[in-house]
């Protein structure tokens, strides 16, 4: 009788086919997806394949809407996506900038920065880190601050405010675009370098602050040039000195603050563009040579300069370190200012 052939094998031989078995399973499935994932990689199109939400944290009508419009204008031109501008004003920019940093880090949601992030960071608990929650992508542009009053003001000059302030102590009046912000410091700065006590009226954007200046609700306003070029041109309002060691050619008439004894009165503000915090380093520069793109056109540096603003292009390292150097310099201020920390 022929014996049968054995079709039990050995447990060891069992455990060692069929680990290698698996092994060769294991093997196959990872190849698989690593196939798939790399051709997955190959086949995803460039940024942007969609529109872009740029998010500017004051009331439209302000020269941050403006710079985010010419902004948006440059990407749309650039990429053929719609860069649509979202206003979302409020609670000193904190409710723009934290939706901005809540968003997802893909480089469809945008942010304007400045100094008032910068003043935030040590003025206020703020829901995100301006370090950590933020990534700074470009500077655009720098400017200095003038200020205005109505035209019905009895102010002319300098020495005028100061006699007015001291005369009414508490009583004259100004406003600001944000607490904390470069309007804000520079008063509660102009209080400390005149010896004057005045009254500080905050507005969610510097728009609304001109609006109520020029009807007479207010007394003056340390102003950006673009919210107000056009309103001095005009007669509507009077500049009475600017920020910085020169004057500014947007109104070469008007003294600087260091012409009439008062050379700490210069703080240069600067706009730009952010976003999330952990955007693509490849999606932060390709956004970042388009604003380089934008403050180097001609027409752009018109524009510019009729807001009374300079072109200032920095590289998304570059202003990072700016932005750093102003949350030092801001702290000083408003700690020598007295500005309490708002919770």
């Amino acid at each position: 009788m022929k014996r049968q052939a054995n079709t039990h094998m050995p447990r060891f031989e069992q455990f060692v086919t069929g680990r290698w078995a698996g092994r060769k399973y294991a093997v196959t499935l990872g190849t698989l997806a690593l196939s798939v994932c790399s051709a997955a990689s190959f086949a995803q199109p460039d940024y942007p394949i969609k529109p872009i939400r740029y998010i500017s944290p004051y009331s439209p009508g302000g020269s941050t809407s403006f710079t985010a419009r010419l902004i948006g204008q440059q990407l749309t031109e650039a990429w053929g996506q719609q860069v649509v501008v979202d206003n979302r004003p409020g609670a000193n920019t904190i409710i723009g900038t934290q939706v901005a940093a809540n968003s997802a880090p893909d480089g469809y949601t945008l942010v304007s920065i400045g100094a008032t992030l910068a003043s935030n960071h040590t003025l206020v608990k703020t829901p995100y880190d301006a370090i950590k929650d933020i990534a700074p992508i470009a500077t655009l542009l720098s400017y200095e601050n003038v200020l205005v009053v109505p035209p019905k003001s009895p102010v002319k000059t300098v020495a005028d405010l100061i006699a007015l302030a001291k005369s009414k102590p508490g009583r004259v009046t100004y406003g600001t675009s944000s607490t904390g912000g470069p309007t804000h410091l520079l008063a509660e700065l102009f209080n400390k370098e005149a010896g004057v006590k005045t009254l500080h009226v905050p507005y969610k954007g510097g728009g609304p602050a001109v609006a109520d200046l020029m009807g007479g609700h207010i007394d003056m306003f340390f102003s950006n040039p673009a919210n107000v070029a056009t309103l001095i041109r005009d007669g509507r309002l009077r500049p009475i000195a600017v920020t910085g060691k020169s004057r500014v050619a947007t109104f070469p008439d008007t003294p600087t603050f260091t012409e009439a004894g008062m050379p700490a009165m210069t703080l240069t503000n600067w706009q730009g563009v952010g976003g999330p915090a952990a955007i693509p380093k490849a999606i932060i520069n390709k956004i970042a040579a388009q604003i380089k793109i934008l403050a180097t056109k001609p027409d752009a540096k018109v524009i510019l300069g009729k807001m009374g603003f300079e072109p200032y292009y920095n590289d998304p390292q570059q202003t990072t370190a700016l932005l750093k150097a102003d949350i030092d310099k801001y702290a000083k201020i408003i700690k020598a200012a007295n500005i309490p920390v708002q919770k």
